[in-house]
């Protein structure tokens, strides 16, 4: 078994260090995502002055806890696919995919995971740095990362965020799979991100939607990237609502997982290479 695992975990390690490398991108990362999240912030607090008391579902300093975590994880969620698969269905390198006496699908998998993982980690510890340290230092409070609801929560909460990188690159297989079949990702990676920003609840807390779409927006598999795991953190979503967000992101990370490599088996049996 050990044999087995190693060479994806060997897979998993490389790739994460190669990305810790980009120091410089992490750091305009959080810069952008720092800027865009007092915008936000900024908006949410202009709406919530004029809002009647009691009317929103979740409170000011939910929601502005939730965006600062939405900035810290914005690269956790499944944007575009791997750009290195991408690269290789152009030049034709993906053939060298084939020749490796391990399993394609696992590779591409860990490595994506790794991929996400690193980008997000210095970029999530920054923000965590300035939104919810120094920003209650500067007398900031009010607009700051808020702590976990209780211990609880954040036990959940981190679970949910492991679950997250599991079905986002599971997702992102989805994604590099359809690069593959068209040789071009730009449109898919185009689609994918507009229902990204509108279901995970990156532009707009899904819980602010209106109540008759709340089912909905909980099961669709787009509220696992973003939305579960941060009503978890607040405590929006406790007890066995906490237990079936969890039990969403299980079910779609399987869900795709099955498809993408089913996908993949009928796509490589029959796979074309360009370029040389």
């Amino acid at each position: 078994m050990a044999g087995a695992i190693r060479p994806y975990a060997a897979a998993f390690a490389a790739r994460f260090q190669l990305m810790l490398q980009y120091r410089a991108a992490a750091l305009a990362g959080f810069a952008t995502q720092c800027w865009w999240g007092g915008i936000k912030v900024m908006v949410y607090a202009a709406f919530f002055a004029n809002a009647a008391a009691g009317d929103t579902p979740i409170t000011l300093s939910q929601v502005i806890t939730y965006t600062w975590l939405a900035q810290a994880f914005l690269v956790l969620s499944p944007w575009t696919g791997d750009p290195e698969i991408s690269q290789a269905v152009r030049t034709g390198a993906i053939g060298y995919e084939r020749l490796r006496p391990i399993d394609t699908y696992n590779w591409w998998y860990v490595r994506a995971a790794a991929w996400m993982t690193a980008r997000a980690l210095p970029r999530a510890l920054l923000m965590l740095a300035a939104a919810g340290v120094a920003f209650p230092l500067l007398g900031l409070e009010a607009w700051s990362w808020r702590p976990p609801a209780d211990t609880l929560a954040f036990g959940l909460f981190a679970l949910s965020m492991v679950l997250v990188v599991l079905v986002s690159s599971a997702f992102v297989m989805l994604l590099n799979i359809s690069a593959v079949v068209t040789m071009d990702e730009r449109g898919i990676n185009t689609l994918v991100a507009s229902l990204l920003i509108a279901l995970s609840g990156n532009l707009l807390p899904l819980a602010l939607y209106p109540d008759w779409m709340q089912t909905f927006l909980l099961i669709q598999p787009f509220a696992s990237f973003l939305d579960i795991p941060f009503r978890i953190y607040f405590g929006g979503l406790t007890g066995w609502a906490a237990a079936a967000g969890l039990a969403l992101q299980v079910f779609w990370t399987l869900v795709m997982i099955v498809i993408g490599r089913a996908w993949m088996t009928q796509v490589m049996t029959r796979l074309q290479m360009q370029g040389g």
